[in-house]
């Protein structure tokens, strides 16, 4: 096994002719890699610095698509890419078929995107008990109108879904939901291999993925969930025979886990082991272009704060200097607290790797009154789901 610096770039252009390509409509990734959007994460300078360190698909943050046909300033923001960014990917969130199809229309009549993705993925209970998010599925005509009408007004850009496997166990979407989105010409189909029931915890449910694969075959299908190295991207496809893979919170204060998965992709072993110096400067680089993208060095801050347990994660990191980091002010202050770090402090191996991130626990997922008594879509039911466009994201 081949051990890297952190710090070296992957272009797209760097990787090998052995690493398989996706293709997701009319565009063509080097590997078959995409960012899962995250909520408060994977905005343009998150995106910039996981690209730095390797290739794929980088999608946005999920942007409510009422707050976008309302042109909301925080919506506006969110869809801005910067001038390296070569695909505009963008995802959106809604509940009406109406709105939803205006916000794609809306993107795709100002040049703003080259790829949209809708979340039927999110589990977040104020979502679910108004019908949003991973509980919209269930409602087979309301789910066909909204892919339908967002596939139409996208026209010749990619349309793809992000999905979980259902409510819970006893009430599972994904197969139906699949062969409904294939039927309204999607470029591909993502499943995230859990139910809303159980969050993030446990283990992710691959063998759904197969499954998914077999009943969606003319279109892409990406497999997310627990892929917490290149060689558990790998390791996916090869059980799954899916076409690619979407990586969530395996990437968190990770951004190198890209440049591990075109390595694995490559049939290269090669897996970056960042001394403490690396991952600082790595925590610097963010910071920095957080700044860019809010263009405010105290909101740069308050963002960065959220990342450092993340990047921190297994370094021998004392509490005093944690607790610092974690209430860090200005860039100047960053810096200082940086340069107290031991910068030649080896890798620690097992504790900077695995799981990261809130894994929540199982529960009974919260739905409207009466949701599950139909597949169809009640009168009484429509008006709950004016509430589900909330700006929160998962999946």
């Amino acid at each position: 096994m081949t051990v890297i610096d952190a710090t070296s770039s992957r272009p797209a252009s760097a990787v090998r002719e052995s690493s398989a390509p996706l293709r997701i409509g009319s565009l063509e990734l080097d590997v078959p890699v995409v960012l899962a959007p995250m909520a408060g994460i994977t905005n343009t300078a998150f995106r910039r610095l996981c690209r730095e360190f390797g290739a794929g698909l980088y999608v946005s943050e999920m942007i409510t698509s009422r707050a976008l046909v309302e042109r909301t300033p925080g919506s506006m923001r969110l869809i801005q890419h910067h001038e390296s960014e070569s695909v505009r990917s963008i995802q959106l969130y809604g509940v009406d078929p109406k709105t939803v199809r205006e916000a794609v229309t809306m993107l795709v009549a100002e040049d703003r995107a080259d790829h949209i993705d809708l979340n039927f993925g999110c589990p977040v209970p104020k979502v679910t008990r108004k019908g949003g998010g991973a509980a919209l599925p269930w409602k087979t005509s309301l789910f066909r109108d909204i892919v339908e009408g967002a596939v139409e007004a996208a026209g010749d850009i990619p349309l793809t879904i992000k999905m979980r496997k259902g409510i819970d166990a006893d009430h599972l979407t994904y197969l139906e939901a699949g062969r409904i989105a294939e039927g309204a010409g999607v470029a591909a189909v993502a499943l995230h291999a859990r139910t809303a029931s159980e969050f993030y915890s446990g283990h992710a449910d691959w063998s759904a993925i197969s499954k998914l694969k077999e009943v969606v075959t003319s279109v892409p299908v990406l497999g997310n969930g627990d892929i917490w190295s290149g060689a558990d991207a790998v390791r996916m496809v090869e059980q799954t025979g899916c076409d690619g893979v979407v990586v969530g919170r395996g990437c968190l204060g990770r951004p190198w886990l890209f440049g591990d998965l075109v390595s694995s992709f490559s049939g290269v072993e090669q897996v970056a082991q960042p001394s403490l110096g690396v991952v600082a400067g790595a925590v610097r680089r963010h910071a920095q272009l957080l700044g860019e993208f809010f263009d405010s060095e105290e909101w740069a801050c308050r963002d960065i704060r959220k990342h450092m347990a993340w990047y921190f994660k297994g370094y021998p990191v004392g509490g005093d200097i944690r607790s610092r980091l974690s209430t860090v002010e200005s860039f100047a202050q960053l810096d200082d607290i940086l340069g107290e770090l031991d910068g030649d402090a080896p890798y620690p191996g097992a504790g900077a790797e695995g799981p990261r991130g809130r894994a929540g626990t199982p529960k009974r997922p919260a739905l409207p009154q009466g949701w599950l008594d139909s597949r169809e879509l009640g009168v009484e039911e429509s008006f709950e789901l004016a509430g589900a466009e909330l700006d929160t994201s998962g999946g």
